[in-house]
């Protein structure tokens, strides 16, 4: 049985303060992260839907960019397309674009999943990566501050997609998985990883995500089908930055502010 967790539905009326949400979200925990330890770590989603959270971060007319201790801040990427940095698809040249050229974010604290290589070896030398920047010793897990996730209309969460082999990696950090459904490879955190993250958020916008948002968080478990249904993190919490359109089919549907739900 899936491990029963709470669910923190962070819902706006707009897509605009949705992003507004994640970017004080993102800037909370790097600071919080800072403050106890000395050091942040986040773990980042590509696509189209963080793009605007990555801009508004390094906006210099917003509060975030003037908040945050660049310095202190070690970036990871959650998953990325099986392909070179500067490519279109590129998780990676995404984040550049929007927010890591214009912020002060020392070279050596971005740590990109090398899509251009063979997928096999980019795992593992990402995941050597993560071993040695937060000096893990045997089978221990990594523990990320924050991990933001993405749900995808497949109900597909990092590239973790339906029926694929990445479903049940328990052992590695990183994995090459294979997507026959789209016929391509993946380079994805596995699912302990995410379920050890501190804070662990859905970014969701769009009524296009709203009957798979309803399937996700109020249906029926089936997460062979639904792999996002598999994000119950460690902690027991999890959070849902949704706009009013994306949460429109949960039951309720939950008014815009801060909702709390049982997910047994």
């Amino acid at each position: 049985m899936p491990r029963p967790i709470q669910i923190i539905a962070k819902v706006a009326s707009t897509a605009a303060e949705v992003n507004q949400l994640s970017a004080q979200m993102f800037t909370d925990c790097v600071t919080q992260a800072v403050a106890a330890r000395g050091v942040a770590r986040i773990a980042i989603s590509g696509g189209s839907t963080p793009r605007a959270v990555f801009q508004l971060l390094a906006n210099p007319s917003e509060p975030y960019v003037g908040s945050i201790p660049w310095d202190k801040l070690q970036l990871f990427w959650v998953d990325e397309r099986c392909v070179p940095p500067d490519h279109e698809e590129s998780n990676f040249r995404m984040t550049k674009a929007a927010m890591l050229d214009k912020v002060p974010l020392p070279a050596e604290n971005i740590h990109r999943m090398e899509g251009e290589l063979d997928p096999e070896e980019a795992a593992s030398r990402y995941e050597a990566e993560i071993r040695n920047t937060l000096r893990l010793e045997g089978a221990q897990t990594p523990v990320f501050d924050l991990i933001i996730l993405g749900l995808g209309p497949d109900g597909h969460t990092a590239s973790l997609f339906p029926h694929t082999d990445g479903l049940h990696e328990m052992g590695r950090i990183v994995m090459a998985n294979h997507v026959p459904q789209k016929d391509v490879w993946r380079i994805t955190l596995t699912l302990p990883v995410i379920l050890q993250g501190k804070e662990v958020a859905f970014l969701i916008e769009g009524a296009d995500k709203a009957e798979m948002v309803q399937i996700v968080f109020g249906g029926g478990y089936d997460p062979e089908t639904y792999p996002a249904q598999l994000i119950r993190p460690a902690s027991g919490r999890l959070t849902l930055l949704m706009d009013s359109a994306a949460a429109a089919q949960l039951p309720g549907p939950p008014a815009p502010g801060t909702t709390t739900m049982e997910l047994k």
